[in-house]
């Protein structure tokens, strides 16, 4: 489903050329659950926007279910990304003028839906999020906006979720519930990849790659 070669990426500062990324290679199956784990600083949000089609890296190659996003025009790479691809963010990103319902119906901005309504209710229902339908995202307490947040991501059925430090915000309780749901979504035939810097998110991950300092370790494999 995801493949990567040889990703680099550099940036222009004030005191010449930074190395965020250096020569990352990976792979993720069908059904896999794969973790990037490492301090602040060391990467893997840079990693992750190249992964999701966000930020063209320097050198390398990046391959969804096939296709390099990165050859395709910007408005058909946006396509490209809203059919694909979820994403779960630290910050959640919700839109505060918006309910619950819109917040979760909003990629259908992106990508018509037919029954756009009707999915987000469906997910609204699964989430446990039916008694906060019409609620905006400041009457929600925390681990609700990270749940609207990860029904928005599902909305469109991606093969591909792309987690960025998903349970940085929330209590352990919460954080187990969105652990819990990657999971499932890895189960029922998805791709998921997190990364994190907490070793306890990390646990739940089938395999595990360690990032220093714009680089990848190899993986370790986990009993789950």
């Amino acid at each position: 489903m995801l493949e990567a070669s040889g990703l680099t990426k550099q940036f222009s500062g004030p005191d010449g050329t930074v190395t965020a990324l250096s020569d990352v290679s990976l792979r993720a199956e069908p059904g896999e659950f794969l973790a990037v784990r490492g301090p602040s600083g060391c990467g893997k949000t840079t990693l992750m926007m190249i992964l999701g089609a966000l930020l063209r890296p320097t050198a390398g190659e990046v391959l969804l279910d096939g296709e390099d996003p990165y050859r395709l025009a910007p408005e058909a790479r946006s396509r490209f990304r809203a059919e694909r691809i979820g994403f779960v963010f630290q910050e959640f990103y919700l839109v505060p003028y918006l309910s619950v319902l819109e917040n979760i119906m909003a990629p259908a901005l992106a990508r018509s839906h037919p029954r756009a309504e009707a999915r987000a209710r469906e997910l609204i229902g699964r989430f446990q999020l039916d008694d906060r339908a019409a609620h905006v995202p400041a009457a929600l307490s925390t681990g609700e906006r990270q749940r609207v947040a990860l029904a928005r991501a599902l909305f469109h059925e991606p093969k591909l979720l792309l987690a960025d430090e998903p349970t940085g915000n929330l209590d352990p309780e919460n954080a187990e519930r969105v652990l819990n749901d990657l999971t499932a979504f890895a189960e029922s035939g998805g791709t998921v990849l997190m990364v994190t810097h907490h070793a306890d998110a990390a646990e739940y991950a089938q395999h595990v790659l360690d990032m220093e300092a714009g680089r990848l370790a190899g993986a370790v494999e986990q009993q789950r």
